[in-house]
């Protein structure tokens, strides 16, 4: 019981900027973004795929420069929910944080889903699960999410030196790999003839197709920002938190471009061949290295999920504690050991009801919630940073709380442009059949609700005004 009753008045500066990036990184969860996004990026890119992630890297870095100046001025764990609410208004934070929490949730999901399915292919490629049943991949689904609660309620810097560990193993996998596969490339003795080209920057779909698939080069940066929720856990919040998202930023567009460039050129520049291929890097590693390179792969991608689904489950139980501390509820404490259990068990549980739904219910399968849950989050998560976004121009450029160079304004103009024409290709045209016709109905139908709910409550929004006032400007 003492587990679960407040001894501090809040969260404890613990953390290094490391730790911060961890988490940034961890939710990225680019080992495993590398195997799955870019498939789907190359039915609408063709062999152009590089170059949708070189756009959608250009993108994430516009709307960093939004992040990176708020966290400067506000250090609060609702991340979003505290920049929305101290610039455009309380209503409209709560509306972010909900929203936000949202995604969180649903991307634990996707992640949780995708440790299942891995998990499960891995265990079958080696011998240990040969033939599976159809639900196999939910009990390791289940696995992941339990994990990730217990890691999620032990002190934050325990949690987030796991993310960097199990994260950094796997990258430091993929990038032998993608060096090991450069090298024949160049060298001219690749399988199939393949070869290093640069054709794989030039669009074949034309630059519709390329923006078109720029969509799931931004579902693979999602959660670049998460260290902010770390906000009040973390030294020097001002300086470390800033770096670590900016930090994060950088290496993603960097890693993607470079192993996507890789991938497309490994498979001769074959976009259909891509675009079929279940696991890119553990397909390479097994034709390019050797089979045993495969199944190591493989496993990381399935660890690599893992540590995603647990930056899932802190980032959002960070956003719903300072929800519920402001709102003086029960979710906004602390256990004896500063991490907000009660907040961390919804969050999971929440996850764990959402997959149930849709397997009981819709007869889906764990690749089901991955897809499902990637797409409304995604969906959530824009229409987030486009709010963030606003809220960085009203700061510095209209209030001019910072001090910063007028030709700055291009910046955040340039994310308003990126991130409204990402939204718009998502829904236009409307997808007229199967589940994807679903998926803008429940993002919307998230945003919806929590509107609703601030509305009802006008006294939570007041509170959660008087609060954010005390944050303004670092305090």
């Amino acid at each position: 019981m003492s587990d679960t009753v407040e001894t501090r008045p809040g969260l404890r500066r613990s953390l290094s900027v490391w730790q911060a990036v961890g988490l940034s990184v961890a939710l990225m969860a680019p080992s495993m973004a590398a195997n799955i996004n870019p498939q789907q990026t190359a039915a609408a890119a063709g062999r152009a795929v590089p170059l949708a992630f070189l756009l959608s890297a250009v993108g994430v870095l516009l709307v960093a420069y939004g992040f990176v100046k708020l966290c400067r001025h506000y250090q609060h764990a609702g991340s979003v929910y505290a920049f929305v609410g101290a610039t455009l208004g309380p209503r409209a934070g709560v509306v972010s944080g909900i929203g936000l929490l949202g995604t969180y949730t649903f991307y634990a999901v996707v992640t949780s889903s995708a440790a299942g399915t891995l998990g499960t292919a891995f265990l079958t490629q080696v011998g240990i699960w040969p033939d599976p049943p159809s639900w196999g991949p939910f009990v390791l689904t289940a696995v992941a999410l339990i994990g990730a609660w217990l890691l999620s309620v032990l002190p934050a810097r325990r949690g987030t030196s796991t993310l960097l560990a199990v994260e950094g193993a796997t990258i430091a996998v993929i990038l032998l790999v993608t060096v090991v596969i450069g090298v024949r490339l160049v060298a001219g003795n690749a399988p199939g003839g393949a070869r290093f080209t640069l054709d794989v920057f030039v669009p074949e779909t034309g630059l519709s197709g390329v923006f078109l698939g720029a969509v799931f080069g931004f579902l693979s940066f999602a959660g670049f920002e998460a260290a902010a929720t770390l906000g009040e856990e973390t030294h020097d919040p001002k300086r470390n938190i800033p770096r670590a998202i900016l930090g994060t930023a950088v290496f993603g567009g960097l890693y993607f471009v470079v192993v996507t460039a890789v991938e497309m050129m490994a498979f001769g520049t074959d976009a259909a061949a891509f675009h079929d291929s279940p696991s890119l890097l553990g397909d390479l590693g097994s034709r390019y290295a050797g089979a045993w390179v495969g199944d190591v792969i493989s496993v990381g991608a399935a660890i690599s999920a893992f540590g995603c689904c647990l930056a899932c489950v802190v980032g959002g139980s960070r956003l719903l504690y300072a929800l519920g501390r402001d709102a003086g509820g029960g979710l906004g404490r602390t256990s004896s050991r500063g991490t907000p259990v009660a907040a961390v068990t919804a969050v999971t549980g929440a996850a764990a009801l959402i997959i149930v739904v849709c397997a009981v219910f819709f007869g889906a399968t764990a690749a089901d919630t991955f897809a499902w849950s990637g797409s409304i989050g995604t969906l959530i998560l824009l229409v987030i940073y486009l709010l963030t976004t606003i809220g960085a121009i009203l700061l510095l450029f209209v209030k001019r709380r910072m001090r910063v160079p007028g030709w700055h304004l291009v910046f955040p103009i340039g994310a308003l442009a990126v991130l409204g024409y990402t939204v718009y290709v998502n829904v236009v045209p409307y997808p007229a059949e199967g589940p994807a016709r679903w998926f803008p109905v429940v993002a919307a139908a998230v945003l919806v609700l929590a509107v609703l709910a601030v509305l009802s409550a006008p006294g939570f929004a007041r509170r959660v005004g008087e609060r954010l006032t005390t944050v303004d400007g670092g305090a």
